[in-house]
């Protein structure tokens, strides 16, 4: 990101970013203190990248932005490293509103996250009520595969042993810390970018053996996209991928009102180049020479009020 010319990027009308959470959640900030390292803003590599999507907003001027990030922003540092986030999007001219978004009723995992919406000179956005719909939620078992998953994915003896014995030593001190078994029958654990390493947080139990961790289809259908969405990389990637996405139906419900508001506002001028400006003015001025003093309507025209402004 840094090494990125902002004036490379190109025009658009919204921006959309989910700026690095691990300086701002809970079990990041416990990991960092734990570790003795900085965290949030103070976080020089992962905390300021926020800062990065302010130099785009400031050169591009999109119409909309929306950010995502964990639920723990709001509090972080008690509070003053979201008030910094709110005053530099509201000095960049953006109107905002935000709110803490349960992705449980579209897809079965515990996953809350604050979203930020933002629009360049308003009007506020207001989040759709239907961010918690009626109706039944979905359950594990409804992204499960329906047949035997390869053995692959079937921890080893001796991984599920240490998992145990992590666990037991974690409950003793009163700490949370350990695996999590699933049941088809509720919701999973939030799928994190470190699935990767044991599928600790997610495991699904299994008879006469150790438990297993979901597939790359499952975590796919557990983050809400949709069945045709190809997984064109490891199994590795795809689980840090999902474990770093969004949730597709909960931006897809954000997303709708957005683009009903951003259609009513106002459109932005297209960018033309100094050559075409030019051109442009040629024309204009030529037009009205010929034309500007049998204009239709409106006051009457000069050859200094026909020339192109931005």
């Amino acid at each position: 990101m840094r090494k990125i010319d902002e004036r490379a990027v190109p025009d658009h009308d919204v921006l959309l970013a989910g700026f690095p959470c691990q300086p701002f959640s809970i079990a990041g900030v416990s990991k960092k203190n734990a570790l003795d390292r900085p965290h949030g803003f103070r976080d020089e590599t992962q905390g300021t990248l926020f800062f990065e999507i302010e130099r785009i907003l400031l050169a591009k001027r999109p119409r909309a932005v929306v950010l995502e990030n964990v639920k723990h922003l709001l509090n972080h540092d008690r509070g003053r490293t979201f008030e910094v986030i709110r005053r530099h999007l509201l000095a960049a001219g953006y109107v905002l509103n935000w709110q803490l978004v349960s992705a449980r009723p579209f897809v079965p995992q515990s996953r809350v996250r604050i979203f930020i919406v933002g629009l360049r000179g308003g009007p506020k956005f207001r989040f759709p009520v239907t961010l918690t719909p009626e109706g039944r939620y979905p359950v594990l078992a409804d992204i499960l595969e329906p047949g035997p998953v390869p053995d692959r994915y079937t921890l080893s003896e001796h991984l599920w042993e240490y998992l145990q014995a992590y666990a037991k030593r974690h409950q003793a001190r009163g700490n949370g810390f350990g695996f999590g078994l699933a049941a088809p029958d509720g919701i999973a654990r939030t799928l994190s970018a470190r699935y990767y390493k044991d599928g600790s947080e997610i495991l699904i139990p299994q008879e006469g053996k150790p438990p297993r961790r979901l597939t790359p289809d499952e975590c796919r259908r557990l983050m809400g996209f949709p069945d045709w969405f190809q997984i064109p990389v490891s199994d590795t990637q795809a689980y840090r991928q999902f474990g770093n996405s969004v949730v597709v139906p909960v931006v897809a419900e954000i997303a709708g009102p957005s683009c009903r508001i951003l259609n009513r506002m106002e459109p932005r001028y297209p960018t033309v180049t100094p050559e075409q400006k030019s051109r442009l003015n040629s024309c204009l001025l030529d037009w009205f020479d010929r034309n500007g003093r049998d204009f239709p309507g409106g006051a009457p025209l000069t050859r200094t009020r026909c020339s192109w402004r931005r």
